[in-house]
């Protein structure tokens, strides 16, 4: 490979990861091919479009008029690319283990095209040791050989969807490789889009760091959500407590409480170390405590709603993305407050600026436009995701009752108190 000249990129998977990836790649004057099996997301790209809130869906039309930004269901194109990135989702099947389907499949599209000198990239969330035990007996089914006839490499992604504070490109990059060759090719690229890039030796260290970044986030938020409902029972407004511990300016990171950990990492990337820790009769109690605390809190916000909205039982949800300013609902614990509360009998609508529809227990719900007369209409307002674009004041004005997951109301009483 030329350096100087720019590699032709692949990207495979062009959902809340691969496709602002895509997009940054793109800009960085490299030609992108994208991949999914998903045909509408392809005739979105195709139109101009963007799906996801990150991603202008000026760019992705500036991009496609330049004939620099291709998209297709897999193909044989693929065997162009230099360089193939595989970003797909690794969620949990229904006993709780790891389903690495979507990965598994990715890597066997890529392996049925593979050529000699291309680098493939894994960046989905994983358990240590699949890149070696999992992703390198696929590519290596036709006979080439990782480090010698082609370079593999894993680098977990570090997307933080809505965070505007940290664009893509200003997040270190974690990047390994199967062998030093493989390493060296994956940097070469990712020194080029990254303004760091952080190589260490081994993929399963990669990917080991990923799965801690997001284990200790689950403890911590698990552990303030705890703490929030004893401090309730307790009569200590916990929400003043952590403001006055966060002045602290050493030694304490600041986590707040919600309904829950929802997302497609959180939840999932501790039960994945969960998962490989029992292959060698190991358990992380730690894990298991906050996971099941974080289980339990979308009950326990249940129960309040419940609590407040009466024996009428009208109930609106402000919020059911899992988090703010995205759209995405994947393991949303918003969700499944309001999922429980249409079990519990509740009246339940929703607002929510990002989500246009959802359903709950077989039933299908369409976003609400807010107004002041569907507040006043409801016994109870439960606010779920702190989007920036809600009329907040307009809730605190016309609700009955009002409870808080996200300190809203507090932000609103804070700044009106100067």
């Amino acid at each position: 490979m030329n350096p100087k000249m720019p590699w032709k990129v692949a990207v495979v998977g062009l959902g809340y990861v691969g496709l602002p990836l895509a997009m940054h790649i793109h800009e960085k004057g490299f030609p992108i091919l994208g991949f999914d099996k998903d045909e509408r997301k392809i005739r979105a790209l195709r139109a101009g479009r963007s799906y996801i809130p990150d991603v202008p869906g000026e760019a992705v039309a500036r991009a496609r008029a330049r004939g620099t930004f291709s998209v297709q269901t897999p193909s044989s194109a693929v065997a162009a690319a230099d360089y193939v990135i595989v970003s797909v989702p690794t969620p949990l099947d229904q006993q709780g283990d790891p389903d690495l389907r979507a990965m598994e499949g990715a890597a066997a599209f890529v392996a049925g095209h593979l050529r000699r000198g291309q680098t493939i990239v894994i960046e989905s969330s994983t358990y240590p040791g699949t890149l070696e035990e999992v992703i390198l007996p696929i590519m290596e089914a036709n006979g080439l050989k990782a480090g010698k006839d082609f370079y593999l490499g894993y680098s977990p992604e570090r997307i933080d969807p809505g965070n505007e504070r940290f664009p893509i490109e200003s997040i270190p990059k974690v990047v390994s490789g199967m062998t030093l060759a493989c390493l060296e090719r994956v940097n070469a690229l990712y020194a080029r889009l990254f303004r760091e890039t952080v190589p260490v030796s081994r993929p399963q260290v990669a990917e080991m760091c990923k799965l801690f970044e997001n284990i200790q986030r689950l403890v911590n938020i698990s552990l303030v959500n705890e703490l929030d409902l004893i401090c309730e029972k307790l009569g200590i407004d916990f929400w003043e407590t952590l403001q006055a511990a966060s002045t602290k300016p050493f030694g304490y990171t600041p986590y707040w409480p919600g309904p829950g950990i929802g997302g497609h990492c959180i939840p999932v990337d501790p039960m994945y170390f969960q998962w490989k820790a029992k292959q060698v009769g190991e358990t992380s109690e730690l894990i298991g405590a906050a996971h099941r605390i974080n289980a339990e809190r979308p009950r326990r916000i249940a129960e309040r709603v419940v609590r407040a909205a009466g024996a009428s039982g009208r109930v609106l949800a402000v919020g059911l993305a899992y988090k703010k300013d995205v759209n995405d609902v994947r393991e949303s614990s918003a969700v499944d407050v309001f999922t429980l509360l249409a079990s519990a009998g509740c009246e339940m609508q929703f607002c929510d600026p990002h989500v246009s529809e959802i359903t709950a227990n077989g039933k299908k719900y369409i976003s609400m436009k807010l107004t002041p007369e569907l507040i006043r209409a409801v016994d109870a307002v439960v606010i779920l995701t702190d989007h920036s674009d809600v009329d907040w004041e307009m809730i605190r004005r016309h609700a009955k009752h009002i409870i808080d997951t996200r300190g809203v109301m507090r932000w609103l009483n804070r700044r009106d108190a100067g």
